[in-house]
């Protein structure tokens, strides 16, 4: 089976065509400019191949309630020129074939379940910390969605004593996500993460306000796999320093498998997301 799938981040879209078992045949990468210029470039790309389906995975908020007349839709995201726009619509009605829809760290959790590293359990929690902080959460082999697909990035955590940064979250200035999210460094230390590999101290509390977050995290929804991924998790020391830290947050309350098994990076590595739009689409064809 052909499929295809899209993982839409705020920087860039990657398109690829695969199959069910997550093996990429074809990829690109197109940056996330206006609707009008970049979503050509994403048919074009798939007109190249004869797909069955596509698994879409979009940056959001979105609307996922299949119900609504803006399902589909990409909401108020900060990206101005697709606020309000009809992601779903606009692939399904070009390409003519059956569309999944859910969020970026959905499909990169569902990836991850189904080819990665929570493959052998029945539940996974999927953490990216990149641009933004979002997760997403597989209970019983189903994605976790209600009204909604979670915000896991924009809950409250307890600021460090040390820690005077106002926050750069636009709508809650000082949540997770402004916080602990790689605008939230920058801005902080006044370079990028990747130019800070060497400072103790900006990973010590990057795993301060990241481990708050799991625990509460772990505690609500009792996944049977954390995995941790986005390019300010790549920082190599950061996972050990989280790990300790949820340690030290649940103590002997809340018992966890052993903590190096149970807090991991991405198995898929980068693809996680991708991977998990093939079987997004596999899902659709299917029903």
């Amino acid at each position: 089976m052909v499929l295809g799938s899209i993982e839409a981040g705020g920087t860039k879209i990657v398109c690829a065509v695969g199959n069910e078992q997550g093996e990429i045949y074809d990829s690109i990468n197109i940056p996330t400019e206006t609707p009008e210029i970049t979503i050509p470039k994403i048919i074009d790309f798939f007109q190249q191949h004869d797909i069955q389906a596509v698994g879409i995975g979009s940056f959001g908020p979105i609307d996922i309630k299949k119900n609504s007349k803006t399902f589909g839709y990409i909401l108020q995201t900060p990206k101005l020129a697709w606020r309000n726009y009809p992601f779903l619509d606009a692939i399904r009605d070009a390409l003519n074939v059956p569309c999944a829809f859910t969020t970026d760290v959905n499909i990169a959790a569902i990836g991850e379940y189904t080819h990665g590293a929570a493959k052998d359990v029945n539940s996974c929690l999927y953490i990216t910390v990149g641009t933004g902080v979002g997760a997403g959460a597989i209970i019983h082999g189903k994605l976790l969605e209600g009204i909604s697909h979670p915000e896991m990035g924009h809950i409250t955590v307890k600021r460090h004593p040390k820690d005077s940064f106002e926050g750069s979250c636009p709508i809650h200035q000082d949540c997770l996500e402004g916080l602990a999210a790689g605008p939230a460094i920058e801005t902080r230390w006044g370079k990028k993460g990747i130019e800070l590999s060497d400072r103790e101290e900006v990973w010590e509390l990057e795993a301060y306000y990241l481990a708050q977050a799991i625990a509460q995290y772990i505690m609500i929804l009792v996944p049977e796999k954390v995995i941790l991924g986005g390019g300010v998790a790549n920082q190599a020391s950061l996972i050990g320093k989280v790990r300790e830290k949820v340690h030290d947050h649940l103590k002997d309350y809340f018992v966890t498998p052993e903590i190096n098994e149970y807090i991991v990076t991405p198995e898929l590595k980068n693809n996680a997301g991708i991977v998990g739009g093939l079987v997004f689409a596999d899902r659709m064809v299917r029903k």
